[in-house]
C-alpha cells in the first residue's frame, strides 16, 4: 500500500462505511467525467464492490453498447438500462458508475433516487474532450463536429446531473484528490441528513 493509507485516509475510509449502512453509491456524468476510474477507486477504498453499468448491459446482452444503440435505437436502449440499474441496486452497499444518459432518463433516476446517494462528477468542455476525443467508441459523439455535440450534450444535461445528492469537480488532478473529496462529500451529507432527520 503506498502512503496515501496513512491513518488518516484510513480513517476517511472507515467514517465512510459508517455512514453509508447499506446505501448505495451511484456516480453520473457525461462521458469522460471520470465515473468508472473514480467508481473504481472509491470501491478499492471502501472494499465494496464496483459495478460498470455499461459493462454490465453488454455482459448481459452480450453486445457492445455502439452495437446495441445501432441495432436496437437509443430507446430500446434506455429501456435495457433501466433494468440493469434497478437489479444492480439491490443489496447495497455497492458503488455504481453509470453511462452518461442514464440519469437523463426518468425511470432511471428514479431507480438511482431510491437505490442509492448520487454523486455527479462534474467537468468543463476542455477536460471532457481532452478525455473522450483520443477514442472512438462513443455512439453519441459519431457526428461531423463531436466536440460540438458533446458542448450541446452539456448544455442539456447539465441543468438535470444537478438534481444528484452531491456535486464533485472532475479535474486534471491525481484520482486520489477526488475519490477524497468524495469521501468527504458523502460523510456531510449523511451526517447532515442524519441530523435533520434526528
Amino acid at each position: 500500500m503506498t502512503d496515501s493509507s496513512s491513518p488518516l485516509a484510513l480513517t476517511l475510509a472507515e467514517r465512510t462505511r459508517a455512514v453509508l449502512g447499506r446505501r448505495n453509491l451511484v456516480f453520473v456524468g457525461l462521458m469522460g467525467a471520470g465515473k468508472s476510474a473514480i467508481g473504481r477507486m472509491v470501491a478499492h477504498q471502501l472494499g465494496l464492490p464496483f459495478v460498470d453499468s455499461d459493462t454490465e448491459i453488454e455482459r448481459v446482452s452480450r453486445m457492445s453498447i455502439s452495437e446495441l444503440f445501432a441495432t436496437y435505437g437509443e430507446t430500446e436502449f434506455r429501456a435495457l438500462e433501466t433494468r440493469v440499474i434497478k437489479r444492480v441496486l439491490r443489496g447495497g452497499p455497492k458503488i455504481l458508475s453509470t453511462g452518461g444518459g442514464a440519469f437523463i432518463n426518468d425511470k432511471t433516476r428514479r431507480q438511482i433516487e431510491r437505490g442509492g446517494i448520487s454523486i455527479w462528477l462534474k467537468a468543463d468542455l476542455d477536460v471532457l474532450w481532452e478525455r473522450v476525443n483520443k477514442r472512438d467508441h462513443r455512439p453519441l459523439l459519431k457526428t461531423e463536429n463531436p466536440k460540438q455535440t458533446l458542448e450541446k450534450l452539456m448544455q442539456d444535461r447539465y441543468p438535470i446531473y444537478e438534481r444528484a445528492d452531491l456535486t464533485i469537480l472532475s479535474r486534471d488532478v491525481r484520482k486520489e484528490v477526488i475519490s477524497a473529496e468524495v469521501l468527504e462529500a458523502v460523510i456531510a451529507y449523511l451526517s447532515e441528513s442524519r441530523k435533520s432527520h434526528g
